[in-house]
């Protein structure tokens, strides 16, 4: 009969020294799989010692798991009441002790390894004591199952619920005894979990027919290598049995099954591998190991003859290795080899509506050698741009953790794959950011912005902005970060490698990319944007504005937007209310942010629906910010109109050119630039707006002009008539907007003036005239504007579809009528 217990023969020394010597060997092989957890051995212990052991490794573990391991081989079976057995005090005969107050010691989480005879009557009192304690605590009919142990409750949503963090592996059935085969450990099922090549290899030996030409089992213990490292015998077996187990469960379980078991804890999932294994051996015994959550039925699976192949393989080189023979070399198994290649076939045939391709789980495992790694890389980034269907099912085979760490890679070959790989997964999953942040693993993109590389194509420079950006979205902590690394430099750098008139294709597609990034980088920054505004950059972003894509002119757009930082409620707000006047009444902010609106007034007319409407988000963030002078230049329109009912005689361009008067030689030459510019859209008047008239007429006047006066800021200094002018011509943009013949554009202007309380409305007039449009200013002028900001950020629903296409996917637009403004955006 089998004698061994964790490999230690009991009959070789003393009982006492035996009991210790299997204890210590069972905590080294759990020490293996999860070396930096807390472990206590209890040999023969009591009813008082099992009590005191349970409750103080719960208060030490508060929300951790507790592993709770049971040896019980040579004590009775357990009973139909849920009983197993452990001494008295005087080690005199044999007590009972229920899972019951095992579930009341260890609480959750926890995991309970029972290896014994009979454990399924366990298995089955410790579901039913579950949903027992449920249904009392939930104050729902108690159904009492008696004996306990006779019969597992009905799968149902309850035991779900009492079941959860809770989990179970038993080595048997009810009524069925542990196999005890000479050549096995009696302890088969904890060999199985806890040293699973050792004891798969033993059990292939005796099935193989390589036990004929000199194989046997003294060989199995003396295998050379270990099993960390990979370049081994004994490494590579244990790296081609986690692919396996991985690949197996992956293509059995539900998606959330494998996330739970497989992929959340390292020890939980290092078990539920080796479990597979010990279902596959204890069912050749008659044995059906039991879990809980409960598996499908795994051990005729297919990729298990890709196992017995590779074990095969490797074993047919023991016996010349292990004969001293310097010149004889480990020859690396052409396993992973091979599964690659079938991993590209199907991306040859494959499609979303076929199932998925098995081998991806050892797609992954392949990503840890360097051999490889490439060739795994071009295959799994050739499956990711087959939709964002493909990336949720890398991302749930656990692809993650595995691209995370190649950033800290050097290769150069690895490069541009990797940025591609990651352009597909934040586009679907923008969460993965904080890790990027975490430990300062976006440098790798900066790095790659940087290189100087001629051969590296714009549309990869494209999508390491597109990363950047998406660390920055919505992101405090990442915009610091990558502000800190000069990102703002690299960006500016790469803008001014070429003339804007001839930016097209993929170098468009870069240019907008680096704009949004800058963009992202100071939103709602007061710190961050007037770092911005000491560099330069509206200039910069000026020239911009020349480009013959729409794509680029709007980002740029947006990346000047962004510079007018809206003042958020107290508690979004990182700053304080002192710094919050400060940055009302700082003469440069001002005059900077009135520069960058001047700046953007020479766009209000662009061609491009897309353009347009990038203005009128950008003005009304200037118009939200400067609220008070936009008041000031609304009055003071007003008693130059003459009073109600006066046509504005002015058009809009008219208007931008003399805004923009005062902003020196790059703004006149800029002004100049966009008059000619070949994109430029017919001036559209207030009067020509719907057929009818329009004025500006303060809500609740009644028709009165007011008295006109010298416009004043709302610290009572005097305007100069330039800025005045510039308010007036912000306004009057957005008004004209509001009549534009693309409905975003219209929608876009409509959400600004109501943000700025004021809103277009019919006047009353007789009969026999046509009605007329006037512009009403809302009374309710000391309303809260905390809840403005999203309006004019680029995280909302006007750029929803941007986040989940990657640079490599998007077309630039002709900037034709209406053409939608997602090509510069993130989802939030």
């Amino acid at each position: 009969l089998a004698a061994k217990g964790c490999w230690v023969d009991p009959l070789s020394m003393q009982p006492q020294k035996a009991l210790e010597a299997i204890g210590k060997s069972l905590q080294a092989q759990y020490e293996r799989w999860q070396p930096r957890a807390k472990y206590r051995v209890s040999l023969d212990p009591t009813l008082e010692d099992v009590k005191k052991l349970c409750v103080s490794y719960r208060r030490a573990a508060k929300s951790e798991r507790v592993l709770f391991h049971y040896n019980g081989h040579g004590v009775p079976k357990p009973t139909l009441n849920g009983e197993m057995w452990v001494f008295n005090k005087s080690y005199t005969q044999y007590i009972p002790l229920s899972v019951y107050d095992l579930q009341t010691w260890l609480s959750k989480p926890s995991i309970y390894v029972l290896d014994c005879p009979n454990a399924g009557t366990l298995m089955n009192a410790f579901e039913n004591f579950a949903l027992q304690r449920y249904q009392e605590s939930a104050g729902l009919p108690v159904m009492v199952q008696h004996p306990p142990g006779r019969k597992a409750p009905p799968r149902s949503a309850e035991l779900r619920t009492a079941m959860q963090d809770v989990i179970l592996l038993g080595a048997c059935g009810m009524n069925e005894t542990l196999p005890q085969n000479v050549s096995l450990p009696a302890d088969l099922f904890t060999s199985c979990l806890t040293t699973p090549i050792k004891i798969a290899l033993r059990w292939f030996c005796g099935r193989s027919l390589l036990r004929n030409e000199g194989l046997n089992l003294d060989m199995i213990d003396r295998i050379p290598g270990k099993q960390t490292d990979r370049k081994t015998l004994l490494g590579e077996l244990n790296w081609i049995f986690t692919a396996i187990t991985d690949t197996i469960a992956w293509n059995v379980l539900p998606r959330p099954l494998f996330q739970k078991l497989f992929r959340q804890d390292l020890l939980v999932a290092s078990l539920f591998r080796n479990f597979l294994l010990a279902e596959r051996i204890m069912r050749a015994f008659g044995c059906m190991p039991l879990s809980c959550p409960a598996l499908p039925p795994t051990h005729q699976h297919p990729m298990w003859h890709a196992w017995d192949l590779a074990a095969e393989t490797c074993l047919a080189q023991l016996p010349g290795l292990l004969s001293g023979d310097p010149s004889i070399d480990y020859r690396p198994s052409s396993f992973f080899t091979e599964q690659l290649t079938a991993f590209e076939v199907w991306l040859e045939h494959g499609s979303r509506q076929k199932p998925p391709p098995e081998q991806l789980p050892i797609v992954l495992q392949v990503l840890l050698s360097q051999n490889h790694r490439l060739r795994a890389l071009v295959l799994l980034g050739r499956f990711l741009d087959m939709g964002t269907w493909a990336v949720d099912l890398a991302l749930s085979v656990g692809i993650f953790p595995y691209v995370l760490k190649l950033l800290q890679t050097t290769a150069n070959e690895l490069r541009q794959i990797l940025v591609f790989i990651w352009t597909k997964i934040l586009a679907l999953d923008q969460s993965c950011k904080m890790d990027l942040t975490k430990d300062s693993s976006f440098m790798y993109f900066i790095r790659f912005l940087e290189m100087p590389d001629s051969a590296i194509p714009p549309e990869s420079k494209a999508g390491a902005a597109f990363i950047l950006s998406v660390v920055c979205h919505n992101h405090p902590k990442g915009q610091r970060a990558c502000a800190q690394a000069k990102l703002v430099d690299v960006c500016l750098g790469s803008l001014q490698d070429g003339p804007t008139d001839v930016i097209s294709g993929s170098t468009a597609l870069l240019a907008q990319w680096l704009c949004l990034c800058l963009g992202k980088i100071w939103e709602d920054s007061f710190e961050l944007t007037m770092q911005a505004f000491e560099l330069g950059v509206t200039e910069k972003l000026s020239k911009l504005f020349n480009s013959a894509s729409p794509n680029v002119r709007a980002a740029a757009i947006f990346a000047l937007g962004s510079l007018i930082v809206l003042i958020k409620s107290d508690k979004q707000q990182d700053i304080s209310q002192e710094e919050v006047s400060e940055h009302i009444r700082s003469p440069d902010r001002m005059v900077a942010e009135r520069q960058a609106a001047g700046l953007l007034l020479q766009c209000a007319n662009d061609g491009s629906p897309m353009v347009r409407r990038e203005v009128i988000h950008a003005l009304g963030r200037f118009a939200v910010a400067h609220a008070s002078f936009i008041d000031i230049a609304h009055q003071a329109t007003e008693s130059l109109s003459g009073g109600y009912g006066r046509r504005h005689n002015r058009s809009p361009s008219a208007m931008s050119d003399l805004g923009h008067a005062s902003f020196g030689s790059s703004g006149d030459a800029n002004s100049a630039g966009m008059r000619e510019h070949r994109h430029s859209a017919p001036d559209v008047k207030l009067d020509q707006a719907r057929g009818s008239d329009a004025s500006f007429t303060p809500n609740g006047s009644n028709g009165v002009p007011p008295v006109a006066q010298e416009p004043r800021g709302p610290g009572g200094e005097e305007l100069s008539l330039t800025y005045s002018q510039l308010y007036q011509n912000t306004l009057a943009t957005i008004v004209t907007a509001n009549f534009d013949p693309s409905p975003r554009v219209t929608e876009a202007a409509k959400r600004v003036l109501q943000s700025c309380h004021f809103q277009v409305v019919p006047l009353k007039r007789p009969a026999v005239q046509k009605s007329t449009s006037s512009f009403s200013f809302s009374p309710k002028r000391n309303k809260d504007r905390s809840k403005l900001h999203s309006r004019f950020s680029m995280s909302s629903d006007r750029l929803s579809s941007m986040g989940q296409q990657s640079p490599g996917d998007q077309a630039s637009s002709a900037g034709g009528g209406g053409a939608p403004p997602a090509n510069i955006a993130m989802s939030s």
